[in-house]
């Protein structure tokens, strides 16, 4: 079987890649029978004689490959029919942006593979950039807050060499007696907690965070039974609540009347209830004046976040009262760091782990004959039609969603 790292050709370009020459070398040493060859690119954070050096063929021609490796969406003219294709397609929530991909994904008879239907039996995730978002999210919500105020400025990530660097600045600044609240216990969540960690700031459980003032910064860190509760005043089960929401509400308000910088690392699932509304951050006693939405769901669960916000521009204020946006340090703005594409400002470290996870998880399926069905789970085409795990999105190819 061949194996092909693709070329990235989406725009803004996205310099993060599956495998490192590194994790590339560490394939071929498991599975010796397997080949390799890595399309050329000129974007990519590993250059092609990174992959060279390590003995493999970069090449513009990358057609006799039998599985195609690449990260962001693949233009609909530079698929190549009757292969496999794993990348984040962001088709499976029916975006409509992806429709003519998935289209086209199924007429060029392509058997895809999304890296984010990668899971367990349970439905829990395998890979992800999951760490990075939020490594890098809570970054830049304390770069907003250093320019904000004029407390420190911290250099964009970027335009750092790796996680070593970022965590080098952040050991230069000093933060004021503000109180954090990060939701979701996931791997955005703790990317996030290693750098509040990382700072030194202390943990506190959320009855102290609910009813005490610091004179240090402390977080605490909240999960989907926290910041919900059930309508009917019963105790709330977690798994139950994934199953079905409807019988909950937000529990979320005691918490922004305590809180200076909110990081949103949770995940947010259909049906489930706003942590806050557009007329709860109206509140007098709303406290929250800088959030760092990592999960970036736009007019959403966080009512701050109207719009995704860019690398190059990563900030923007929200004005409660207006529900306008206005600059990111303008009077009584609440403001807001949504970018919705984090880990691409850390790409050799992103790159490293998720090539970590990849090789774990994925790679062994394809020469053990599947046997934890991790491929059967994430293929959402076979044959020119879609698998019976994923027939619901027929209606969303077909045009009438």
């Amino acid at each position: 079987m061949k194996f092909a790292i693709i070329k990235e050709r989406k725009n803004p370009p996205d310099r993060r890649v599956v495998f490192s020459p590194k994790d590339l070398k560490q394939l071929k040493t498991n599975f010796p029978e397997a080949e390799l060859v890595v399309e050329a690119s000129d974007i990519r954070v590993f250059k092609d004689a990174d992959y060279q050096q390590e003995g493999f063929q970069v090449s513009d021609t990358i057609s006799d490959a039998d599985v195609m490796f690449g990260v962001k969406e693949v233009p609909l003219d530079a698929l190549i029919p009757n292969k496999k294709y794993f990348f984040f397609s962001h088709t499976i929530k029916k975006q409509p942006y992806n429709r003519k991909l998935l289209k086209a994904i199924l007429d060029k008879n392509i058997e895809m593979y999304d890296h984010e239907t990668i899971v367990k039996q349970s439905g829990a995730r395998l890979i992800g950039f999951g760490r990075y978002a939020g490594l890098v999210g809570a970054y830049n919500g304390f770069r907003a807050l250093g320019l904000r105020d004029n407390l420190f400025e911290l250099p964009k990530v970027e335009n750092l060499k790796d996680l070593d660097e970022v965590k080098s600045e952040l050991d230069k600044i000093t933060l004021p007696n503000i109180k954090i609240l990060l939701s979701g216990t996931g791997k955005v969540a703790k990317g996030a907690k290693e750098i509040l960690d990382h700072l030194k700031i202390k943990e506190v459980s959320d009855a102290l965070y609910l009813t005490s003032e610091f004179t240090e910064p402390v977080y605490c860190m909240v999960d989907v039974m926290e910041y919900s509760k059930r309508k009917d005043g019963k105790v709330g089960d977690k798994w139950a609540f994934y199953k079905d929401a409807s019988g909950y509400e937000s529990n979320f308000m005691p918490y922004a009347k305590q809180t200076d910088f909110f990081i949103a690392g949770h995940f947010f699932g259909d049906g489930a209830p706003y942590l806050f509304t557009r007329e709860d951050a109206k509140d007098p006693e709303f406290r929250i004046n800088l959030v760092a939405d990592i999960s970036c769901d736009i007019d959403g669960p966080v009512a701050t976040t109207i719009r995704p916000s860019t690398i190059a521009d990563p900030f923007y204020g929200y004005n409660a009262k207006t529900e306008k946006e206005v600059a990111f340090n303008a009077k009584d703005a609440i403001t807001v760091m949504a970018v919705d594409n984090l880990p691409c400002e850390l790409p050799k470290d992103a790159s490293e782990g998720f090539g970590d996870m990849f090789l774990k998880h994925v790679i062994p399926a394809f020469f053990n004959g599947d046997a934890d069905g991790v491929l059967k789970r994430a293929k959402i085409t076979e044959k020119g039609k879609l698998t019976k795990r994923f027939s619901y999105l027929q209606d969303y190819v077909d045009g009438k969603e």
